[in-house]
């Protein structure tokens, strides 16, 4: 049972420890060109994909290049909630050369 409290109190504590960690683990809904700008500027990611989700919903796929990913989904009410993130992004799709 204690060992068991260890445990998890050592899982939550490096939990809290990641989030704080993470650049924009306070962000989660903004302005759609305060996101971008946030995105743009200060992580230094580049959109990478976007396709529509409904007819007033976009999502984003941004990267940086150290290859982490963050998953944009942008409203047509102007607000844009980061609705995911990872690392190692990477690209399978072939691009035409042209």
């Amino acid at each position: 049972m204690i060992r068991t409290f260890l445990v998890a109190s050592s899982l939550i504590l490096s939990l809290a420890q990641t989030a704080t960690a993470n650049p924009i683990a306070d962000v989660i809904c903004e302005p759609t060109e305060r996101m971008t700008k946030k995105l743009s500027q200060a992580l230094m990611s580049e959109r990478q994909a976007m396709g529509l989700r409904g007819p007033e919903q976009v999502v984003e796929v941004w990267t940086d290049q150290a290859g982490d990913w963050t998953m944009v989904i942008t409203y047509a009410s102007g607000q844009s909630c980061i609705v995911a993130m990872g690392e190692a992004w990477m690209e399978t799709a072939k691009r035409d050369p042209a």
